[in-house]
């Protein structure tokens, strides 16, 4: 899919910029897989992967309460 967007000149972005944006949202919100945002973004997955805390964009889809809760539970295991 083809989308022009026509922008305020005193929105001082440009097309990398908005590509960038746009393709962070959208993968935050599911809509793309990482692979098709950095895709979208013009950039390999390891440099989008980098690129999305710029955005406030969580690599991870899980809140922190989760995160936290996933760690306390991998700690019971230990490896020797």
């Amino acid at each position: 899919m083809v989308l022009t967007i026509k922008l305020p000149l005193s929105a001082e972005l440009d097309e990398r910029d908005t590509r960038v944006m746009l393709a962070a949202k959208l993968y935050e919100s599911g809509k793309l897989t990482l692979g098709q945002a950095a895709e979208v973004a013009g950039y390999s997955k390891r440099t989008f992967m980098e690129l999305l805390s710029d955005y406030d964009v969580s690599l991870f889809d899980e809140d922190v309460v989760g995160l936290n809760r996933d760690i306390e539970n991998a700690k019971k295991y230990h490896y020797r």
